[in-house]
């Protein structure tokens, strides 16, 4: 048996930042929250003063370490997507599929399955966003691939059977009988790109719908006679919203009403990331364009943003100093809450005896120092 003791930092916990805990791992777990000297006789990692965080878990990644998952759907890719990210603190992820074909989409899962059969650090499920969402807001996704999915291929996008699978879709494209045998089968449904009016919406909450990715973008806003997508998300206490902390893809005021909106632990940072991240390379293909960063803002040639150059790190640290909220409610934000989304919230997401070693050491200014998964 190994043991692990990280000591000399502050240490999240229910209570927020303790100064005077310390963390025991066993074989990859927690097994105790000390408080007090720690003990001896065991390996000590020395936080040096540092914030010990539950490791961060991204639920839309499209890409990273200069891979894109639509063009490189292997267990290799999903492997250098996740070595890419962890550098920012991501221990778990939901690599991200955006609209493609359906020999595309199997190959995605299969890898998907592959990957978490082989134990690839971090991978968590997949995140199909499309092809079932509208034209009239697809950024830049490609319409020519959007369809309405029949049995065969609700079967085919509900497969996976060792991982989360989280579907985003548009509600007013597909039947809410549809939306309904995808959640029976066990998936995760959300709303996002989508051109739904305010009922279109409740309706499909009202089917199994329980979350909107990327609120705000791609989606019908929040109007005085009509309260749109966003509206149905505010006023719905019971589902959750994924929020790009970025400073481009919202403007910090309408986060900070989201916030006041929601019930905590309803809003989950993600960052729909692109390949350019834990990358050398500010461009992409996608579709057969040419993507590129320029001064960390991603588009295509016709302006839309095609995702984003964030990284979780950053995000948390965006979320402290654009939204005023504490690092504490930043770092859940990031760990507990998309665990409880995921359902995972029994094993991930937070430091506590029996939750797995996932974790992350930031410094003073929030940047990365260390990142451990499954203590490793």
């Amino acid at each position: 048996m190994t043991t692990r003791i990280f000591h000399n930092g502050h240490v999240l916990t229910e209570r927020g930042f303790e100064r005077d805990a310390c963390v025991v791992v066993e074989d990859g777990h927690i097994v105790a929250v000390l408080h007090g000297d720690a003990p001896t006789g065991a390996d000590r990692v020395d936080l040096q003063g540092g914030w010990l965080a539950p490791g961060f878990i991204d639920v839309q990644v499209n890409g990273g370490g200069g891979v894109l998952f639509n063009n490189d759907t292997s267990v290799d890719a999903i492997d250098a997507i996740g070595r890419g990210h962890r550098r920012f603190g991501t221990t778990g992820f939901l690599p991200t599929l955006i609209s493609d074909d359906a020999k595309v989409m199997r190959r995605a899962i299969a890898a998907t399955r592959d990957a978490i059969a082989q134990k690839v650090p971090g991978v968590l499920g997949i995140h199909l966003e499309g092809p079932y969402i509208a034209p009239a807001r697809k950024g830049t996704h490609d319409a020519g691939k959007f369809r309405v999915p029949d049995a065969d291929e609700i079967a085919m996008a509900t497969s996976l059977d060792n991982g989360v699978t989280l579907i985003t879709l548009a509600p007013e494209r597909v039947p809410a009988s549809t939306i309904r045998a995808m959640v029976e089968r066990g998936a995760i449904v959300c709303a996002g790109h989508t051109a739904a009016s305010f009922d279109e919406t409740r309706a499909g909450l009202d089917a199994g719908i329980t979350g909107f990715t990327h609120l705000y973008n791609a989606m019908t806003p929040l109007q005085g006679r009509e309260p749109g997508v966003v509206g149905a998300a505010l006023d719905d206490d019971a589902s959750w919203v994924g929020v790009i902390v970025d400073g481009v893809h919202v403007h910090p005021a309408s986060l900070r009403v989201a916030l006041k909106a929601k019930p905590r632990g309803k809003v989950l940072l993600v960052t729909d990331a692109m390949p350019m991240v834990g990358g050398d390379d500010p461009s992409f293909d996608l579709y057969g364009e040419t993507i590129t960063a320029i001064d960390g803002v991603v588009r295509n040639a016709a302006g839309s943003l095609a995702g984003s150059a964030l990284d979780m790190a950053s995000a948390v640290r965006n979320t402290v100093r654009l939204l005023d909220l504490p690092l504490d409610e930043a770092c859940r934000m990031a760990a507990q809450y998309p665990a409880e989304v995921l359902g995972l919230g029994g094993e991930l997401g937070r430091i506590a005896p029996g939750y797995r070693a996932d974790l992350v050491l930031l410094d003073a200014e929030m940047h990365v120092r260390g990142t451990w998964v499954g203590g490793r």
